[in-house]
């Protein structure tokens, strides 16, 4: 029993040196925020996307943008998880997975839209991880979109295509996406407060 609760205690130790990390990022959090509240203002989208728990982690942050986080009277943010099941289906069944967020972005994205990716490798070319998103974001920028990505074990290709790319600073998969989740949050807040402004 002493070694489960040893192991929880580690885990839980990693979490929080994860989350305390990212005190570190408060400006590109910050910058993020700015983007979406001003894309908003001026009649763009958000775009989200990510796979496996990431996917969960884009459809949680467009409903937060979408409905409301802490201020119930939060202007509404236009935001789109590009994890629809039927596309997803109909287009991996007659063409494959990796053109399939960028053929939502060739559908849903416009000139100055956002791109928001959430991805816990940032994408890797040798062992084609993540490379759907890669594809994506090398889309968004040919058609004019900012891209956003939070991502973690160094970046990846990712990092060097984003305009702001958040790199947890952690190799575990299950760490990473407690950052991710808790720079989603910190975008919140801000977006909050810059709606009363």
């Amino acid at each position: 029993m002493s070694k489960i609760k040893d192991s929880i205690d580690n885990y839980f130790s990693e979490s929080a040196n994860v989350i305390s990390s990212l005190s570190s990022e408060l400006k590109p959090i910050k910058d993020i925020a700015i983007a979406i509240h001003e894309n908003n203002l001026n009649g763009g989208k958000l775009l989200i996307a990510g796979n496996g728990g990431s996917c969960a982690d884009a459809e949680h942050f467009a409903g937060e943008m979408q409905c409301t986080f802490k201020d119930r009277n939060r202007s509404a943010i236009a935001a789109i998880s590009l994890s629809n099941n039927s596309a997803i289906t109909a287009w991996t069944n007659d063409f494959e997975f990796n053109s399939y967020f960028k053929r939502q972005v060739e559908a849903l994205g416009r000139k100055n839209d956002i791109l928001f990716l959430i991805t816990t490798g940032g994408g890797n070319r040798e062992n084609g991880a993540s490379m759907n998103l890669v594809y994506a974001a090398e889309k968004a920028k040919e058609i004019g979109l900012k891209v956003f990505t939070l991502s973690g074990k160094g970046g990846g290709i990712l990092k060097d295509l984003s305009d702001i790319c958040i790199t947890i600073k952690s190799d575990e998969t299950s760490n990473i996406q407690e950052g991710h989740i808790a720079v989603i949050h910190g975008i919140c807040i801000c977006i909050d407060a810059l709606d009363k402004n």
